[in-house]
């Protein structure tokens, strides 16, 4: 091939560079953030192999290898905790987990609705709450289902009970009332990513299926549902590999000394543990174990993920 015809070439794989070049040039901000907030802190890992103690210096303490580790499965006390806390964090985890289609089938019974105004007012108020902070949301809760709140004054004056009933208080059902109130919060913003899947399934499909005869309830069970399980599955696998990520926020404002023992997640515990009793090295030793199942379950569910649906989510 002569030079003349290699230069078209050339000059599209030299476009293609400066391309390449520019849009990692695009990145390196978000990467730089990645770096600074998700990988630099990983320096205060450190503290989990010292006794340290507040004012001093971290390197003026004791080194103690792994004996805080070490300390989790030889302290019976300890033991103990970790295992409370541990039925927590799979009971609401496990919660997430089971109604994770949720978000999906909201997002299809969304997007068959057929008057626009209706349907974009539905979103709306759906997705805004997701926005709203979580100690705002207690202050709702608060303000409805406290003894002296809306729900126990009405039901008072209705005749229905005759003293006030301490929904925030009992125990016995705060795993399901914190499911509750994170979907509400977040099943309108989860619904967007299947939303935007749906948008992407071939609009000839449903023609042809209405050609056939298929009414709305087919055309959804047959093509939409099927057009979203890849995602689902996805975003299924990265649920169960952030199985003992379940935040911090919402346990923190809806604790109180009635349901502590029963709202007390892991997130929770390591903040009360290192923050309320100042054990920090304890607290850190706890996150590194946390971050390293997390790893292994992410790990797992991309092995999972590959050999049983041939891909990987990673």
């Amino acid at each position: 091939m002569s030079t003349e015809a290699l230069k078209p070439r050339l000059s599209r794989m030299n476009a293609r560079k400066r391309e390449g070049y520019i849009m990692f040039l695009m990145i390196l901000p978000l990467l730089f953030l990645v770096f600074l907030f998700a990988y630099f802190p990983l320096q205060g890992w450190l503290y989990a192999f010292y006794d340290y103690r507040p004012p001093f210096k971290l390197f003026d303490t004791e080194f103690v290898g792994f004996h805080w580790f070490i300390n989790l499965f030889t302290n019976a006390s300890k033991r103990k905790q970790i295992f409370n806390v541990m039925i927590n964090t799979f009971a609401m985890s496990g919660l997430s987990i089971l109604f994770s289609w949720l978000p999906m089938a909201f997002a299809i019974f969304l997007n068959f609705i057929g008057h626009a105004p209706f349907k974009r007012v539905v979103q709306t108020f759906t997705t805004m709450p997701n926005f709203i902070s979580w100690v705002l949301v207690y202050t709702m809760a608060f303000f409805m289902f406290n003894s002296t709140g809306l729900m126990n004054g009405i039901a008072m004056k209705l005749g229905i009970i005759n003293e006030p009933i301490l929904f925030l208080q009992q125990n016995n059902h705060v795993w399901l009332s914190m499911w509750f109130w994170g979907t509400w919060k977040g099943l309108g913003w989860s619904a967007i990513m299947y939303i935007a899947a749906i948008t992407g399934i071939d609009q000839e499909l449903y023609d042809a299926a209405a050609v056939d005869g298929a009414g709305r309830f087919r055309q959804m069970w047959h093509i939409t549902v099927p057009g979203l399980l890849p995602t689902y599955f996805v975003l299924l696998l990265l649920n169960i590999a952030n199985f003992l990520n379940n935040g911090f926020e919402q346990y923190y404002v809806f604790s109180n000394a009635f349901n502590r023992i029963k709202i007390e997640v892991l997130d929770l515990f390591v903040y009360n543990l290192g923050i309320g009793q100042g054990s920090y090295s304890l607290a850190v030793a706890i996150s590194m174990m946390k971050s390293a199942v997390s790893l292994t379950l992410l790990f797992t569910v991309n092995k999972m993920s590959k050999l049983f649906r041939g891909e990987s989510i990673i």
